[in-house]
């Protein structure tokens, strides 16, 4: 469903140019559920809006099923975003407009598209819980009832791959659980590909594979583990116990570039260079070994 190589996503100004993404690798399958996880800076929210057809990309390579993002008309991009993908937004000012009911807001999109589906937008109100508010406005609807809402409103149009940017950030424990089952049952039961961007490890710890950006690079998996498997250390104060039903894996990418996690680095000492050995089965990443004079062996030998 989608696939990024090499994506590199530049913002500039007069007097500033900010590289967002640094040529980020990253394929999900189609049918998956699966979330990105990344300080903030790190890039995942400009990875979402690239996806989502409201970035443009600079460089590299962006495909979500058939659509070519980097090559994509301005034409193409408005049926990309009405027919291919749905969002939603942490921010439910951006999802859902006030003066209109629950049900009129989900059959917004379908306006627009020309082709308007009174049962299914009942049927997705029904779906995430809303049967009984779907003639209410906002004002009557809580926080959480809100972002069900959006939720129905980002499937209208019958979207393959739908993208959610922190959707429980503004709701309690109870109700992120609820919003999360949603998503799993629309997942299992329509097969859209759905990819959340997520502070929140606990939700984040609900899916099978999550991906962690760093400074616009994908640097860390975690896919589920066998449940039985006894849980390994390692990234704890990074992911908060995430590593405790995942796996983790720090990626490489096509031409061998791997993100080592900044705490191991700091634990040995490494800013710049490493060493490195292998001896056959694995690889050891050590500081530079000091030689005399204060020089590290690679600059000995450079000498």
């Amino acid at each position: 469903m989608i696939e990024c190589e090499g994506l590199v996503k530049i913002f500039k100004t007069d007097d500033l140019e900010v590289v967002a993404l640094q040529g980020l690798n990253l394929k999900v399958e189609a049918g998956e559920l699966m979330a990105i996880i990344g300080n903030s800076g790190s890039g995942k929210s400009t990875l979402l809006n690239t996806l989502g057809g409201l970035d443009r990309p600079s460089a590299g390579t962006v495909k979500v099923g058939e659509w070519d993002l980097l090559k994509i008309t301005e034409e193409d991009l408005v049926q990309y975003k009405r027919a291919t993908v749905g969002f939603i937004w942490q921010n439910n000012a951006r999802n859902l407009l006030p003066y209109l009911t629950a049900l009129e807001n989900v059959e917004m999109p379908m306006m627009l598209s020309g082709k308007v589906d009174r049962d299914y937008a009942k049927q997705l109100l029904e779906w995430v819980g809303l049967k009984e508010r779907m003639h209410n406005k906002l004002h009557q609807l809580s926080g959480g009832e809100q972002q069900r809402v959006a939720i129905a409103i980002s499937l209208s149009n019958r979207p393959k791959l739908l993208l959610a940017d922190e959707p429980t950030g503004s709701v309690d424990t109870a109700t992120s659980d609820l919003i999360m089952g949603i998503f799993r049952r629309l997942n299992r039961e329509l097969g859209v590909t759905i990819v959340i961007v997520t502070h929140d490890l606990t939700l984040a710890s609900k899916v099978d594979r999550v991906v962690a950006i760093r400074d616009g690079l994908t640097s860390t998996e975690f896919i589920k583990r066998n449940p039985n498997m006894d849980a390994q250390k390692g990234f704890e104060e990074q992911t908060g116990g995430l590593q405790e039903i995942h796996e983790a894996y720090v990626v490489v990418d096509r031409v061998g570039r791997l993100q080592v996690p900044k705490e191991y680095l700091d634990a040995l000492g490494i800013s710049d260079k490493a060493s490195m050995e292998f001896d056959g089965e694995k690889i050891t990443i050590s500081s530079p070994k000091k030689l005399g004079g204060g020089q590290d062996e690679e600059q000995k030998q450079s000498i």
